[in-house]
């Protein structure tokens, strides 16, 4: 696309507005950006924009909308808002930061979304390819946005990228070579309608893939696995137990692969690194998705039994009196928090609450009141998940992360796991779930 002397709006000055304004420049456009936050409140991320970028911040006016050629706007901005909707109507082209780096790139993309496992499963994804000797770039909603760093968009094997219901919401040309779905449970129901609305979002990561391209999905999950049943292309499946397809599954404890016909034995799954039912499920998506890519079985095995995990997803942070305290705070809704519990046979003090997302909590009600020895509240949330699940086991309040640590340490005994994983996203009390759970850990370790 020649995006050359074209007039382009950039809508929300996060790090992939910032990539796409800097990447649009660089293309020839004539670029504004606009935020609703004043200057004082965005910060660092204006000494990143380029100079030749105009800036509109405090307001969305209406004319760099509907006057514009293109509009990209930021994941976090739904397209129901005004302004939006009325260049929309307008017929003004919008797109997202993920379809302008897919535009831009030479390179073959591999597209990883679902509600839970996408940062891990890309990131493992992203380390077996490179094993394997392949040039990989890696980026998306895990962190770093695609346009941050253009030419790496360029003469790679394969661009391994996270995807959100969010970025999809934008795509248009977008065909990933692979794509996968991990799973789709309830969440962001601040922003969808309903589960189906959700469950669409997700489903357009496929919907351009044509029987040259391959789509990984989990046959355990029932939604994804029925979305499945819709993609026009190759699908290659995943599951805990033994699949029909061709996939990868487990076989009498062992990670088994028929992505290329026979079967092939790829590690014992007690010797995956990482623990837990959620990153099985993740070792088994990202060597589904890797050998359709074309890696090798053994830099799958060397990956997954030396790979440690990631920073907030069922992170060990410290053992004290024989009471082990770990970090979930990417456990931002429903579906992540039962996983993460199911992860331990030993007592748990769950640490959960924050800023709901019209989640539902009443699925948590059968695990808490098997597994939670107790239930530690804090943040907006704490009212509605009391009265959902709090009836389940013991459940006290807290008024501070720091004073959940204090009230779950009160109550723990040797042998038994303090686990935050707070079903809630983190925004009414911190920056961001990183921010969260590096607070915890602050708090747990001056314990």
């Amino acid at each position: 696309m020649n995006f050359s002397g074209k007039k382009i709006t950039v809508a929300g000055l996060a790090r992939s507005g910032v990539g796409a304004a800097n990447l649009l420049v660089r293309l020839g456009a004539d670029v504004t950006v606009t935020d609703l936050k004043p200057e004082a409140e965005i910060g660092e991320q204006l000494l990143r924009l380029s100079s030749k970028v105009r800036k509109v911040l405090g307001a969305h006016p209406d004319e760099l909308f509907s006057g514009a050629d293109m509009i990209v706007v930021s994941p976090g901005m739904p397209l129901s808002v005004p302004p939006i909707k009325k260049a929309i109507s307008a017929n003004v082209p919008v797109i997202g930061e993920l379809e302008l780096a897919y535009l831009y790139s030479d390179s073959p993309f591999i597209a990883i979304t679902g509600t839970n496992g996408k940062s891990t499963t890309t990131t493992l994804v992203g380390e077996i390819l490179k094993a394997s000797g392949m040039k990989v770039t890696v980026g998306g909603n895990l962190g770093n946005a695609l346009t941050e760093e253009p030419d790496l968009l360029r003469g790679r094997d394969y661009i391994v990228a996270e995807v959100s219901s969010f970025q999809l919401e934008t795509v248009k040309k977008f065909r990933p070579k692979i794509s996968a779905l991990l799973n789709i449970t309830q969440d962001h129901l601040d922003r969808y309608r309903n589960m189906k609305e959700y469950a669409a979002a997700k489903a357009r990561v496929y919907k351009n893939q044509t029987l040259k391209d391959c789509l990984v999905v989990n046959l355990d999950d029932a939604p994804s696995a029925a979305l499945a049943k819709k993609a026009m292309c190759r699908v290659v499946p995943f599951s805990r137990k033994e699949c029909p397809g061709g996939g990868v599954f487990v076989k009498g404890g062992v990670l088994v692969s028929a992505v290329s016909g026979a079967e092939e034995r790829i590690i014992e799954a007690k010797d995956i690194r990482i623990r837990g039912v959620h990153n099985l499920e993740n070792a088994l998506a990202a060597a589904a998705i890797t050998l359709a890519a074309g890696a090798r079985a053994g830099a799958v095995e060397k990956v997954l039994r030396e790979f440690p995990g990631l920073e907030h997803r069922l992170e060990f942070v410290r053992e004290i009196n024989g009471v082990s305290y770990i970090n979930d705070s990417k456990g931002t809704n429903v579906g992540a928090v039962e996983k993460s519990i199911e992860s331990f046979t030993e007592p748990v003090i769950l640490l959960a609450g924050g800023l709901d997302k019209h989640s539902d909590f009443s699925p948590l009600k059968k695990l808490v009141r098997e597994r939670v020895k107790r239930l530690v509240l804090f943040g907006k949330a704490a009212d509605v998940m009391d009265e959902a699940i709090g009836g389940e086991t013991e459940t006290v309040r807290a008024s501070s992360l720091k004073d959940a640590v204090l009230k779950a340490k009160d109550a723990a005994s040797r042998g038994d796991v303090v686990l935050l994983s707070p079903a809630c996203a983190s925004f009414d009390m911190f920056m961001d779930f990183e921010d969260r759970g590096r607070q915890f850990k602050e708090i747990v370790r001056s314990l």
